[in-house]
This record gives C-alpha cells, structure tokens and sequence, in this order.
C-alpha cells in the first residue's frame, strides 16, 4: 500500500500470473504463509490504496503453495472467479490484506514490525535512534530470504544517520510497545561501524514492501 493505513496487515504483494488457471506468483509479506491454510476470506487493495474498505476487494484464496527454484521465499495464491491468465493479470500489483484486529497472535518472544516501527532503540541507558524500518538480509539477486540471518532496525539516530542494529536475541534485552522502547546491550563497536553500513543500504538486504505486513520477528 502507498499510504500505510494501521487498520490493514498485509500478507503478500501480487506480482504476475503463475500458471493458466489464474494463480498468481506474490511476494511475501508475513513470515506465517501456513496460515492461509485457515485464513480463506481476505481482501484485495489496488495500488494507491488508502485504507478506506469500500476500496478494498473481499477476496477467497481457493488453493495456495511455495514454489521451489528461482521463486523460493515467495507464494503462488490462487482466488475464487479468477481463473484465466487475463484475469490474474487484472490483479498484478493488488496487496493481500486483512483488517488488522485479525492479525495472527505471537508468541512472548516475537513481535510485529508495526509495533517496532517507531520505538526508541536504547543500547544500555543510552538512546540510539527511532526505528524507522525492519530490514531482512537476502540472497544477492534479492529473490529470497536468508533464513538464519537475524532481522536488521534501520534506526534513524539523533544526528540524522541511519543505522542497521541486528535484531539478535543476544542483544535483545526486552521490547515495550505501550512505551515505544526497546531496549538492547549491543556489542562495543557496531553501533559506529553499521552507522556507515546504513548510510550506505545493506549489501543483500531487502526492505520489508510495509511496515504493516504482518512478519512477525523473533527477540
């Protein structure tokens, strides 16, 4: 979604149809894509969407699956009444949303990257930044997530720089969201060595499309 609205999660970005029945080939926006296995009824939101429901399109997923190969990390969807490649291609560039009072529970150790977005990020008592974004380390070509690499903050600190902290359990000290806080112990060193990483973007790092998606990261 171009204008990011709180009353929406979105799950997946349609890109391009996938096969001759209608399925289309999406980038995935929610580290939970087993869920559309119970989550059938979802909405459909054209480019410029900007949160009002009478724009958004009910919608039933009929069928899902996570290719292998070059489209590794992404999802092939398939909807009820779309059943041709020109009607898949009436659908390139829709989100895959959801109101977000459905947003899938998580666990005590995980949070939202909607709930990260905008908290203070504290190394010991001293405040680093805001969080502007949640960034997750990819393959080169960006077609697919490194599973084992820890989530990345793009904070943006007091003096204007952007820079990447690993979201690590080892750091990770405890996350506020009623405060808007979190609270890390980062090793000695990273904190001026990422500000020139992030002021120069993450080699292999791929921004999450919105901060609304519904990935839930682990601390």
């Amino acid at each position: 979604m171009t204008n990011s609205d709180p009353s929406w999660v979105v799950l997946a970005h349609l890109l391009r149809p996938q096969g001759r029945k209608g399925e289309l080939l999406a980038e995935l926006l929610t580290d939970f894509p087993e869920r559309f296995e119970d989550r059938k009824q979802v909405f459909l939101a054209p480019e410029g969407f900007s949160g009002e429901a009478s724009a958004a399109r009910a919608a039933e997923v009929i069928a899902f699956w996570l290719p292998v190969g070059k489209n590794v990390g992404r999802i092939v969807l398939q909807f009820a009444g779309i059943d041709s490649i020109s009607a898949a291609e009436g659908l390139e560039g829709f989100d895959v949303i959801v109101p977000f009072e459905e947003r899938q529970p998580l666990d005590e150790e995980s949070s939202y990257i909607s709930d990260l977005i905008g908290c203070t990020l504290y190394d010991g008592a001293t405040p680093i930044g805001v969080i502007d974004d949640v960034q997750f380390p990819s393959t080169p070509d960006g077609s697919r997530k490194l599973e084992d690499a820890a989530p990345l903050l793009a904070v943006r600190a007091t003096d204007g720089d952007e820079i990447l902290v690993p979201f690590a359990k080892a750091f990770l000290v405890g996350v506020d969201t009623k405060a808007k806080r979190v609270d890390m112990v980062l090793p000695v060193g990273l904190v001026d060595v990422n500000r020139a990483l992030g002021s120069e973007g993450p080699d292999g790092s791929e921004a999450v499309g919105d901060p609304d998606g519904e990935d839930g990261v682990d601390g």
